[in-house]
């Protein structure tokens, strides 16, 4: 008797398994087939949001189906991505992920709860954007060799504005690579950084695109150089890192797709297949570009590598510059 209960029990368990295979190869093959919900690490208005409105409005004509946007903002992003680690790795969760709350993060905080590559799967890149070196227009420098001069020689003077562990670990860059001091002075926001510049208040920042390039032509700040080697062309005549003679100044930061690591295989592909297209189209790459961003769009190996690649140098940076950051 106790034999046969085994067997019967075996039996109508093969025979649940068998039905929800079925079931659950229609639900991947059906993707999406309901609103998927996607989460902002930080307050609506700002680049990440409107980068996921305007390829949510793509992804809705190619799949029929709507993006919900949901923003979650708090502790540089991370509760965010606590957040997306919580909710069922179907697919219907999507995170957008900027390299400060994922590569840099990872890098910069010990007890993160989270691994970008590990916790979730790099889906692709949104976009990426150099940063932007600013300085006074009343101070005498109008070269990065100039500004590390200047403050070689006026070293009490010397300091830089950031808001978070991405803008400190590009300006701590700057300084390995040149020699130049700089004490670090926190702000709450990019607008605020750069104006810390203007009234006088920080030698220079290494700012995000928005906040700085209407004041670098309403001549209110000076741009010296564009990090990385190429220049923007939003800001022509102002030469890249590389030109200026640190080519090892090369952040860039970034946004892209993210979803759960246990996610299927079906469907993180199909979604990484849709976003792709989405990002390639040709009129929301010309809205990308008009945000002084350069499109992304590659493809999760690639965007993984580079993510594994950020975190290792950015852990380099860290260990060189002797920073500490707090959970």
């Amino acid at each position: 008797m106790i034999k046969f209960g085994r067997a019967l029990i075996s039996v109508l368990a093969l025979s649940a398994a068998v039905a929800a295979a079925p079931n659950a190869a229609t639900a991947q093959a059906d993707y999406p087939s309901k609103p998927v919900r996607v989460i902002i690490p930080f307050a609506a208005g700002g680049g990440n949001d409107i980068f996921a409105r305007i390829i949510g409005d793509k992804f809705a004509k190619l799949t029929g189906q709507q993006f919900i946007i949901e923003n979650k903002p708090g502790a540089g992003g991370r509760i965010a991505a606590e957040f997306v680690m919580g909710q069922p790795a179907d697919g219907y969760t999507v995170f957008v992920g900027a390299s400060g709350v994922m590569s840099v993060a990872a890098a910069a905080y010990p007890k993160l709860s989270y691994h970008p590559t590990k916790t979730f799967i790099p889906l692709t890149m949104t976009a990426s954007f150099p940063l932007i070196l600013v300085s006074p227009i009343n101070n005498p420098a109008k070269t990065v060799k100039e500004l590390v001069e200047w403050a070689k020689a006026n070293p009490n003077k010397s300091n830089y504005g950031a808001t978070s562990p991405a803008f400190i670990i590009a300006s701590e860059l700057l300084k390995l690579k040149s020699g130049m001091p700089g004490q670090m002075i926190p702000y709450k926001s990019s607008n605020e950084m750069v104006l810390s510049v203007i009234q006088g208040q920080t030698l220079f920042v290494m700012s995000d695109g928005p906040p700085a390039v209407p004041q670098v032509k309403g001549g209110k700040v000076r741009a010296l150089a564009v990090t990385g080697s190429e220049r923007i062309p939003e800001l022509p005549d102002v030469p890249s890192m590389t030109e200026a003679g640190y080519p090892g100044v090369d952040t860039h930061l970034w946004s892209g797709w993210f979803v759960a690591a246990n996610t299927p295989p079906a469907i993180a592909s199909k979604l990484e297949s849709t976003l792709r297209a989405a990002i390639a189209d040709p009129e929301v790459n010309a809205k990308l570009k008009a945000l002084a961003v350069k499109p992304g769009g590659g493809s999760s190996a690639d965007f993984r590598k580079m993510i594994d690649a950020d975190i290792e140098n950015y852990t380099a940076v860290i260990k060189a510059a002797n920073l500490k950051f707090e959970n």
